[in-house]
């Protein structure tokens, strides 16, 4: 049949729907590399940061996941550098919580933890990146105040820059 349309055996078959979404091609090209690690599903390399939380996921990062020969759970190695390693020893069995209660059952039965230089294998390769914080706005009253503390000054940078300490000094005696 593809022979009556003119295309060869070699050509790979024209998509009918229009666009794809790029996650859904993408992947397709990720699927074997991290099923080569021990991902089968990429949703704890892809929500890494909402699993286990901003400050852990600045620390560690998954790197790959061992199956046991007899299939009673899987061994998660996560890198981390080797100053945050006794901080991630000891969230161990929460992290663990964490990943299995996304999961929705116990696929994770033990986290071991690989260490690495700050640097990296290669310069700069071994750097741990979580979604930075969403910063709070503050209070009408706080910024009011902070105003009001640095009204007399008549430089206009150096008035921004003490209306900003005085927020975040407020700020802080606040909470």
């Amino acid at each position: 049949m593809a022979a009556q349309r003119g295309f060869s055996k070699t050509e790979p078959p024209r998509r009918r729907r229009g666009f794809e979404p790029a996650s859904k091609l993408a992947l397709g090209q990720m699927r074997k590399p991290l099923e080569k690690r021990g991902f089968s599903d990429t949703k704890l390399i892809t929500h890494w940061v909402e699993f286990v939380g901003q400050e852990t996921a600045v620390m560690a990062a998954p790197v790959k996941v061992r199956f046991s020969p007899n299939g009673l759970g899987a061994t998660l190695v996560l890198l981390t550098t080797g100053s945050h390693a006794p901080i991630l020893e000891m969230q161990k069995e929460q992290i663990r919580q964490r990943v299995n209660a996304c999961y929705g059952y116990n696929a994770i039965s033990k986290i071991v933890l690989t260490q690495t230089a700050p640097s990296g294998f290669a310069e700069g390769q071994a750097q741990f990146y979580a979604a930075p914080k969403p910063k709070k706005l503050p209070d009408a009253k706080i910024v009011q105040a902070a105003q009001q503390a640095a009204s007399k000054v008549a430089d206009p940078d150096l008035k921004a820059a003490l209306e900003r300490l005085a927020e975040n000094i407020l700020t802080k005696n606040m909470s």
